[in-house]
């Protein structure tokens, strides 16, 4: 059995809104009971479509914000128990890089100060071995030297990732989660940040949440996957197995969308009827069911749990003939 860095067992992470002046409190469930592991120096891909709860998880797992309630366990340690003294600790072996390459680089701060505010916070460091460790990692992903005396705004997009992604490394960490690391990126530029993690991973032996809503570019990089939808997972297990056999309708509608890279190739669409429902008022029993195109009448009356498949494969949903 491949030795699990990261545990998530029946996360949830809630936010309360309000319904208007003087009205009952309502509850938006980002992530309602979401469990996966997350083996050790392997890629996991974390996927489905705007809303899913995606980025949530990633960052309930990190706590940058709160989860409500479920467990995240990392290396036998419970991260949802700890101190924030212990926590900030914990944190230099969990990072995150943004989405966003340029909203999450201060504009203010050179490059230099960017990567190196990070090897600072562990301590003091003389501003010479600083700016000797800054070089070597600005060097590890890409960029030059000489760059770490400009500013955020004088870089591409592309080149504004490899900075965040050298800060995320400043600190030597053995967990990443990448948010949507590459999906504000062309898609050249993305084939080279995606080569670059995918080096980084091997070289440094890292683990990486990777959260896309991509299967393509999951296909390329990641050794599993687990496919989101309102909040909860759909399926789940390797790559190969999920893609190229998957048993879920999700699933399966999510890669009938997908681009191929042959148009006049034949293909089945799985077309789904309706809009994602809120996740303030989602649907009982399967999350999914209004907008399935193979659901029961009984796909209403409790929440699916996912069932084996096939090896490390399992799929929530009570129809046995989609295996």
């Amino acid at each position: 059995m491949t030795d699990a860095l990261l545990t998530v067992e029946g996360l949830r992470t809630h936010f309360p809104v309000g319904r208007g002046w003087g009205g009952p409190r309502a509850v938006v469930r980002a992530v309602d009971g979401v469990s996966f592991t997350v083996p050790r120096r392997r890629i996991v891909g974390l996927v489905g479509e705007s809303g899913s709860g995606k980025t949530t998880v990633g960052r309930s797992i990190l706590r940058l914000v709160e989860p409500t309630g479920g467990r995240v366990v990392f290396d036998g340690t419970d991260v949802t128990a700890l101190a924030p003294g212990p926590l900030r600790a914990l944190r230099r072996r969990m990072q995150i890089i943004f989405q966003d390459p340029f909203s999450s680089l201060n504009p203010r701060l050179r490059v230099e100060d960017i990567v190196g505010e990070a090897l600072t916070a562990q301590g003091s460091m003389p501003r010479s071995e600083r700016r000797d460790r800054t070089a070597a990692l600005l060097r590890r992903v890409g960029l030059q030297p000489e760059q770490m005396r400009r500013w955020p705004h004088e870089f591409s997009g592309g080149q504004r990732q490899r900075i965040g992604i050298a800060r995320a490394l400043a600190v030597g960490p053995e967990f990443i989660v990448a948010d949507e690391a590459v999906s504000a990126l062309d898609v050249s530029v993305q084939a080279q940040v995606l080569n670059l993690l995918q080096d980084l991973q091997e070289d440094l032996g890292l683990t990486l949440l990777f959260i896309a809503h991509d299967l393509a570019v999951v296909d390329h990089l990641c050794d599993e996957v687990v496919v989101m939808y309102l909040g909860r997972v759909m399926e789940a297990g390797p790559v190969d197995a999920v893609i190229g056999s998957p048993a879920h309708p999700y699933t399966r509608a999510l890669l009938s969308a997908a681009p191929v890279p042959d148009p006049t190739a034949p293909r089945g669409r799985t077309v789904l009827a309706g809009d994602i429902p809120s996740p303030i008022d989602a649907p009982s029993g399967c999350v999914f069911r209004t907008r399935c195109p193979h659901a029961l009448p009984a796909c209403a009356d409790g929440v699916p749990s996912p069932r084996p498949v096939g090896p490390g494969h399992v799929a929530a949903c009570i129809r046995e003939d989609l295996s």
